[in-house]
């Protein structure tokens, strides 16, 4: 049985494309609002796509591999360039839950999303706290 992503991540998914014109006066300092803008505009898409994948998984079994490959890379980049913020730290957060879809995903189970949206709320508080 398919699972896609729950209201609730799904809700933190907007959240996060919504926080990029917010981020310059959300965040405390400019870096963080660079981090908040990049990470909403590059997660956001991200997830969005890995929910289709997901969503579509019968006629496109490889694409939520795919997906879950390009959300682990931006988040490997911008675990980088956000240095020692609670950014980095959200960061961090989504992609164990990234890791643990990966480990689903190899071991032929369909991945439990809620823990992801619930790590992207998470990085959507730390952009708009």
């Amino acid at each position: 049985m398919q699972q896609s992503m729950t209201r609730p991540a799904a809700l933190a998914v907007a959240a996060l494309i919504l926080v990029l014109p917010l981020s310059a006066v959300s965040c405390s300092a400019t870096q963080k609002a660079l981090d908040c803008g990049n990470t909403a505009v590059r997660v956001g898409t991200d997830l969005g796509q890995l929910n289709s994948a997901y969503g579509n998984a019968n006629n496109d079994p490889a694409a939520a591999g795919r997906a879950l490959a390009n959300l682990k890379a931006d988040l490997d980049k911008l675990g980088r360039n956000a240095g020692g913020t609670d950014v980095s730290k959200a960061v961090t957060d989504l992609q164990q839950q990234a890791d643990k879809a990966q480990q689903a995903i190899d071991a032929k189970q369909v991945p439990d999303l809620g823990p992801m949206g619930d790590a992207a709320s998470n990085l959507t508080k730390v952009c708009t706290g």
